[in-house]
């Protein structure tokens, strides 16, 4: 367990960087933040950057986020975002219990992968009792199963040139004239070889539930949970993220919100 203190992390990058966070909190007083040729926008964005460096400062390389006890459980993971993705591809696997599934591992790798449930399952597995910390402002405590997602990657062989981790993910989160949009989500390679960073096929000791993100999600538990994808489809490894959506490594941060979420 970790004596780190979230709360105080926070008080202290305040202190460093006053409104440079401002953005995370997604209100909607930021929507201007759509606009990506707003003034407003391009300051903010060149505050998240140095909020983003502040805070690894900070938290160094190596910082855990606080762990808990069983005995802190006090209600079941509060489920966010999309719940039951309503996409093909997912309700077909999810009606033989993902026996299907593969995880796909691409890009800048030595060795692309394609790995089953069985496949993770079998990797050294870690548990983590956790608190999940939404940018709507509640928070819950879990217990969280899976393979690091260091050892997923060690596999994968990244090139050195390598600087992102891209999840892409079934489920599609906005439908429109030009097309659906599905979810997806980035983190660098410090957070990716971060012990407490893992691909989760299991919640408080059980199969993660399908409105948990099941069969798959990521736990990049020095954030907020708008980082922690759900039903993770595939990663690909890159050296840029302006290829992705709006460019700016996530769903939500394309729409304004801070690419790196920290707490």
């Amino acid at each position: 367990m970790s004596d780190f203190d979230p709360a105080r992390r926070r008080l202290l990058t305040a202190g460093l960087v006053g409104a440079s966070s401002l953005a995370v909190s997604g209100c909607d007083a930021f929507d201007m933040l759509s606009d990506r040729d707003n003034a407003v926008r391009n300051f903010i964005e060149g505050a998240n950057g140095l909020t983003y460096r502040a805070q690894r400062i900070l938290l160094g390389r190596d910082a855990l986020a606080k762990e808990f006890t069983r005995a802190d459980i006090l209600q079941p993971q509060r489920p966010n975002g999309v719940t039951n993705p309503s996409d093909a591809d997912y309700k077909a696997l999810a009606a033989e219990d993902f026996k299907a599934y593969r995880l796909e591992v691409s890009g800048m790798v030595g060795a692309r992968l394609s790995l089953s449930l069985d496949d993770l399952q079998a990797m050294p597995s870690r548990s983590q009792i956790t608190r999940h910390d939404c940018v709507e402002g509640w928070s819950c405590i879990a217990e969280w199963s899976g393979v690091a997602l260091s050892a997923v990657l060690e596999r994968a062989k990244p090139a050195q040139s390598a600087r992102f981790v891209v999840f892409n993910c079934f489920d599609t989160i906005e439908r429109g004239l030009s097309g659906n949009i599905k979810y997806y989500e980035s983190i660098d390679m410090m957070d990716a070889y971060h012990p407490q960073t893992i691909l989760a096929y299991g919640l408080n000791r059980k199969v993660l539930p399908v409105s948990n993100g099941a069969p798959l999600r990521l736990r990049v538990e020095r954030q907020l949970g708008y980082k922690m994808a759900k039903y993770v489809r595939s990663i690909e490894l890159v050296d840029r993220l302006t290829p992705f959506g709006l460019g700016k490594g996530g769903y939500w941060e394309d729409r304004g919100y801070d690419w790196y979420a920290g707490i």
